[in-house]
């Protein structure tokens, strides 16, 4: 059974850092695309980051470009956003999905399996 699991959520003052934590079974992390997203009140779901099945390749949304950071530890099978400046945009539940392919893309629905999210609040 596909099990994600969120963790590293909180309130944090803008400028500040948070990292976030998905914990994955352990098939799905070798072999499938992971993907980073986040949801606003009133706003639908968009995405933040991706990280390939294999290789060095990472994927940013704009918005986070420069900020945030998506890596993989293989030894704790969990993915990790690493956000540094945060600001009061930056404020949404985050959730961490899985693709059944070896590539990320930045469509929710190209995403089969998804955590139960995390919250983040950035306050000004």
């Amino acid at each position: 059974q596909v099990r994600l699991v969120e963790s590293g959520g909180g309130l944090v003052q803008a400028g500040a850092s948070l990292r976030l934590s998905c914990l994955t079974s352990g098939p799905i992390f070798s072999n499938y695309a992971m993907g980073w997203f986040r949801q606003a009140p009133g706003k639908g779901r968009e995405f933040v980051a991706g990280l390939p099945a294999s290789g060095p390749s990472t994927f940013y949304a704009d918005s986070v470009k420069g900020r945030f950071t998506i890596f993989r530890d293989n030894a704790k099978i969990t993915v990790y956003l690493h956000m540094n400046s945060l600001k009061p945009d930056d404020t949404a539940t985050y959730y961490c999905a899985v693709r059944p392919f070896a590539t990320p893309t930045t469509r929710p629905g190209d995403y089969n399996y998804w955590g139960q999210g995390t919250q983040v609040t950035v306050s000004s």
